[in-house]
C-alpha cells in the first residue's frame, strides 16, 4: 500500500519558521520526483516545489524562491520543506505529492496530473 505522511504543520507568527517532513512508504521512493502543493480556503491546490529523484534539481514557484528549501533523503524515504520568513498568504494545507517512477534522474514536475501518490495534507497557520 502506497502511503505519504506529512508531519511538521502549525501556527506561526509572520517571519517565522516551520519545517514540513513527508515519509513515503509501499513504494519505490528513490525513482520518483517528488513535490509540494498548497491548498488555502478557496483556491485551487497550488505548486510549490519540486525534486527530482537524484536531488539535483528543484523547483520552486516564484512566490516561495528564496524563502523556501525542498530537500530529500532517498535513504530514509523523506523529502523536507523547509519554510522561513513566513507570510500570512503562505497559510494553506501544504500536500507531499510523488509522481509515477521516472527514469531521468534530474527531472521534475510542476502539475497537479504528473503526480500520482498524494499525502493527506498537513495545515499551516500563518499570523500578521
Amino acid at each position: 500500500q502506497v502511503q505519504l505522511v506529512e508531519s511538521g504543520g502549525g501556527l506561526v507568527q509572520a517571519g517565522g519558521s516551520l519545517r514540513l517532513s513527508c515519509t513515503a512508504s509501499g513504494l519505490i521512493f528513490s525513482r520518483r520526483a517528488m513535490g509540494w502543493f498548497r491548498q488555502a480556503p478557496g483556491k485551487e491546490r497550488e505548486f510549490v516545489a519540486g525534486i527530482s529523484w537524484s536531488g539535483g534539481t528543484v523547483y520552486y514557484t516564484d512566490s516561495v524562491k528564496g524563502r523556501f528549501t525542498i530537500s530529500r533523503d532517498n535513504a530514509k524515504n523523506s523529502v523536507d520543506l523547509q519554510m522561513d520568513s513566513l507570510k500570512p498568504e503562505d497559510t494553506a494545507v501544504y500536500y507531499c505529492a510523488g509522481s509515477p517512477p521516472t527514469t531521468n534522474r534530474n527531472q521534475i514536475f510542476r502539475a497537479k496530473n504528473q503526480y500520482d501518490c498524494w499525502g493527506r495534507g498537513t495545515q499551516v497557520t500563518v499570523s500578521s
